[in-house]
């Protein structure tokens, strides 16, 4: 991980900070790019990183909003799944990044709203989930810092491929150094 996770206060502070961590991430490797770069494809991979920052907004919204807080309006289906990965008409990576940051914010809200993170919910029916199966907020919590954690790496190979720059320079990048590598 190229950066450090700041100490906690509590584990629900804990567990937002390695998830923001994880977000930062993505966010980093979409840094300086423009709408066609990030919807390029430039590995054998499908994904793009544009898509991934679509999806992983998407996945923690569904998680939260709707798993974890009972909100129906959010839950998704498989057209959402399928179109989640990739830019459709009128959206922007700028607009993504926003919608994001928008989830993240409303993610925080929800977490920091709870009594604990023992609050426990069923998981819907669906063939991917045991019948029946409950869980904790803390499980859905770490369940989206995997998720996060998982893209943000297929975000580092794809954003290598694409011009070279690696997590570590994308981080300079970000606190203010080295800018030029790459044309970026």
């Amino acid at each position: 991980m190229p950066t450090l996770v700041r100490a906690e206060k509590d584990e629900r502070d804990g567990l937002l900070a390695f998830l923001d961590a994880q977000r930062g991430g993505i966010r980093r490797a979409v840094l300086g790019l423009t709408d066609e770069q990030a919807t390029a494809r430039p590995s054998a991979s499908e994904l793009t990183l544009a898509g991934l920052v679509k999806h992983v907004a998407r996945t923690e919204e569904v998680w939260i909003q709707s798993t974890l807080m009972g909100r129906p309006e959010f839950a998704g289906n498989e057209a959402d799944y399928v179109s989640g990965f990739r830019l459709l008409e009128g959206e922007t990576l700028a607009s993504v990044l926003a919608r994001y940051a928008d989830v993240a914010r409303a993610t925080e809200e929800a977490v920091n709203g709870l009594p604990d993170l023992e609050v426990t919910v069923a998981l819907p029916e669906a063939p991917w989930f045991p019948p029946n199966m409950k869980v904790t907020a803390r499980w859905i919590l770490l369940h989206v810092i995997e998720e996060v954690a998982r893209h943000a790496g297929h975000a580092d190979i794809i954003r290598e491929s694409l011009d070279g720059r690696t997590a570590f320079e994308l981080v300079a990048a970000e606190r203010g150094g080295d800018h030029d590598r790459g044309g970026v």
